[in-house]
């Protein structure tokens, strides 16, 4: 294995000390979607608990290692209630800079949790750069995922639930937006699972990060064009492309009518709420479904957070 600024050690520190509303989430064999795809199918479960997402995991364990009593960070949604939660259980004030078309049920959400939202710019990576901008005029920490390792140590606990149970995955689907979860889960399976091929998958209309990893350089965009808000990247993270040096085996972009398909079908076989960001990798086994006959294949379903309107007309 080559070096990686990750330790496995560092993961499982994380999963020691995790709050037990985010660990040892659900992960079985799925009958009804092994039926319907012909090999057998692991979904790991990410969307029951009080933010409705894995990010809790890493925001958690970020703010037990925090000895500020502010800090601040950009958020398509997900991270920014895991980091609201995580800081009013630790009596810490957290601004959040999101976009002006961000998810209104996530926005929502992180004020209930008591952080300061501020929405700013057109996407996710603008209201980054300005949190990034105000973090620096105010001297408040900016806690960025992906880059900041602990929300790398939270995702990769995943994994160490999934290997405990799962020995013989032969490919693992993770979902890939700022790359926190790619890296942090394929960290630990290269170590703990070597045979499983680990494949990232984006929304075709929002590659950035599966360009630059692809082309070996960085790649943005002037827009993106996806429901997949959560994995909406226009900008990728220099770090996490370092990061995934070595641990990412493929990569697969996905349709807007699959992805829709794929959240109908965890809906349908499932029973369950997924966000078009979660459902990424059910889309690319509907897409390359001859490519996974008669393997096991595990997928990361990492967050729920639909409106009542998504609801109706997505499900």
């Amino acid at each position: 294995m080559m070096s990686h600024r990750l330790s496995v050690l560092q993961v499982e520190e994380a999963h020691a000390v995790g709050s037990p509303e985010f660990i040892h989430t659900p992960q079985y064999i799925c009958e009804p979607l092994s039926s319907f795809f012909n090999f057998e199918l692991v979904l790991k479960v990410e969307t029951i608990n009080p933010i409705r997402s894995f990010k809790g995991r890493g925001a958690d364990y970020l703010i037990s290692k925090a000895a500020e009593t502010q800090l601040i960070c950009a958020s398509a949604g997900n991270f920014g209630q895991a980091m609201a939660y995580a800081c009013r259980k630790a009596k810490k004030k957290l601004i959040v800079y999101a976009s002006v078309n961000a998810n209104p049920l996530k926005v929502d959400r992180m004020r209930l949790l008591d952080a300061d939202v501020i929405l700013f710019g057109e996407d996710f990576d603008a209201a980054k750069e300005e949190a990034r901008k105000i973090s620096r005029q105010k001297n408040i920490r900016f806690v960025e995922d992906s880059v900041d390792i602990e929300t790398l140590a939270g995702a990769g606990t995943i994994a160490i639930e999934l290997t405990k149970t799962f020995s013989s995955i032969d490919v693992l689907l993770v979902p890939l937006g700022n790359g926190a979860l790619l890296n942090g889960v394929a960290r630990v399976m290269k170590e703990k699972s070597p045979k499983t091929k680990i494949i990232a998958v984006q929304a075709q209309g929002a590659s950035a990060m599966v360009d630059s990893w692809r082309a070996g350089s960085l790649i943005s965009y002037e827009h993106i064009d996806t429901i997949a808000d959560g994995i909406g990247v226009r900008l990728p993270v220099e770090q996490a492309l370092q990061d995934m040096k070595g641990l990412v085996d493929g990569a697969r972009l996905v349709e807007e009518k699959s992805i829709l398909q794929a959240m109908k079908l965890l809906h349908e076989h499932a029973g369950l709420v997924v966000e078009p960001s979660g459902a990424v990798g059910i889309a690319a086994l509907l897409e390359n479904k001859s490519d996974f006959r008669s393997q096991q294949v595990a997928i990361i379903l990492c967050g729920g957070n639909l409106t009542q309107t998504q609801m109706k007309q997505w499900l």
